[in-house]
Parts: structure tokens; sequence; C-alpha cells
């Protein structure tokens, strides 16, 4: 492993812990940032799958404790059953709906031209959501009906679009669905981990071809820094959304997407000729 590649590891480690759990679309940082740093193929494949990994354990990590509660009081605890299968509810459309489309999407649509129209549509479509009156029925994720898990995991699946972001469709869904700012985004940190995990070993046994003993030291460098800044973006999430409204992050998305089409549209940089 050269040095060159040990920085492309870190830096992609670091994009996707910061930008996973934020609704700003990790995906789409990922096509952008890796078309910058000129990294793909199929080892880039392999990676992304590593990466994610190590940002799940972080948000497992960070919610251990809400996850022992609801497995040993699966027996005796009807609130932690309950709690599961809204869980499960919520995950079934992205399982269905991903298996079907999930190649078509791959093809067709991992560019950074199509990250940043979703970028800037996914930031407006935030603003509009920010701005409604909010009718909050569920306070925390225990009051979450098996109908409102349903919906969150429809909207779920509109993250299949790069640059929507998984994370930005669950929570802003959840807002207009009459979750509570903290339980919608705490809904889909738990939401993402059967989510992810469940990609990730789908992904893993499709491509594990991929996966070769001379890459490992290029995953470790990506995982165990995706593991750590996701840990910050998760606290630091966490934290911010208690006195705070997504609006931030919706400006964000909008300015980044209009910046990467400026770039392409005045031929500064040939995003369309760009490969996932």
């Amino acid at each position: 492993m050269d040095l060159w590649t040990a920085f492309q590891a870190l830096i992609l480690g670091v994009v996707e812990g910061l930008t996973e759990f934020l609704p700003i679309s990790s995906t789409g940082h990922q096509i952008i940032v890796a078309d910058l740093l000129d990294f793909g193929g199929e080892r880039a494949i392999a990676f992304n799958i590593i990466i994610q990994l190590g940002a799940i354990l972080a948000v497992v990590w960070e919610f251990r404790r809400k996850i022992l509660d609801v497995v040993t009081g699966l027996k005796t605890q009807p609130s932690a059953r309950r709690f599961t299968a809204n869980l499960l509810i919520a995950f079934m459309p992205a399982v269905v709906l991903g298996v079907i489309f999930s190649d078509l999407i791959h093809h067709y649509l991992f560019n950074p031209i199509t990250v940043a129209a979703a970028l800037v549509v996914g930031g407006i479509i935030m603003l509009w959501a920010e701005k409604r009156q909010h009718e909050v029925h569920a306070e925390t994720v225990d009051d979450i009906t098996w109908k409102d898990a349903l919906k969150v995991g429809f909207a779920q699946c509109l993250a299949m679009i790069p640059g929507t972001s998984r994370s930005g469709s669950t929570i802003i869904g959840g807002l207009l669905f009459g979750l509570s700012r903290k339980t919608a985004t705490e809904f889909s940190f738990f939401l993402a981990m059967p989510t992810m995990v469940a990609a990730a070993v789908y992904s893993g046994f499709k491509y594990r071809h991929l996966f070769v003993p001379a890459d490992f030291p290029v995953f470790a460098i990506g995982f165990i820094t995706a593991f750590i800044f996701a840990m910050i973006a998760v606290k630091a999430l966490l934290k911010f959304i208690a006195s705070h409204s997504y609006a931030a992050f919706a400006w964000y998305r909008i300015a980044f997407g209009l910046v990467i089409l400026a770039t392409w549209q005045f031929g500064w940089v040939d995003w369309a000729a760009a490969k996932p």
C-alpha cells in the first residue's frame, strides 16, 4: 500500500463517517470525492462496503444500551416487541425495492450530476418540511405505530437515488408523519442498522471476489476512520437537533449541489463523464 492510497482511504473514511448519518447524502459525497481523488474500479466497490460497516458500528455502539434493553426485553416487554416489529416493518420496503431496482439505479444514476440535482431538490423539500406546522403524536421511538414505521420505510426507499440521503429521507419523512424531531432522528439511526447491515451483507456476497488480502490495510484505514468520525457525527447531530432545525443541512445541500452543477455547466469539471 503506497502513501497516496492510504491518503485516499483516510479521506474517504472521514467523508463516510461524517456524512452517513447526516441528512446530506453520504453516497453522493462518496461519489464526488472519490471522483476527485480518482479512487474507483473494483477496489472502490469493496472499500465502500467496508467503510459503511465501520459507520454503522458507531451507531450500534452509541445506542448499545437501548439495543440491549430491547433484546433482553423481547420475552417480557410489549414495548420491546413493538419496537422490534416497527423496525422490521420499516425495513421491508427497502429490501423488496432494493433487490428489484438496485442494479438499474447503480448503472444509470450513480454519477455526480444526478447527485447534485438530488441534493438541491432534497434541500428544498427539507426547507419546506421544516416550515410546516408539525403535529407530533410520537414523542419517543416507543410511541411509533406500525403505520408510522411503514411510512418511514417507504420514505427510506427514496434514498436509493444517490444524493437523496437515507437519513434525510427517513428523518424528514418522520417529521411529516408526526414524529418529533428527536424521535425521527433516533428512529432513522435504528433503522440504519438492519438496512445497512443487510445491504453490506448482500453486496459483500455479490462482490466477494473483490476482497483480496492485499487490500486489507486499505480497508482497515477506511473502516477505523469511518467508525471514529461517525461517532463524532452522531453525537454532534443529537446535540444539535436539541435546539436547532434541519434548515442548515438543507441550505448546505442546495449550495453544494449548485456548485457541482455550476462547475459542470461551465465546463470547469467534466462531471458528466465520471464513473462510479
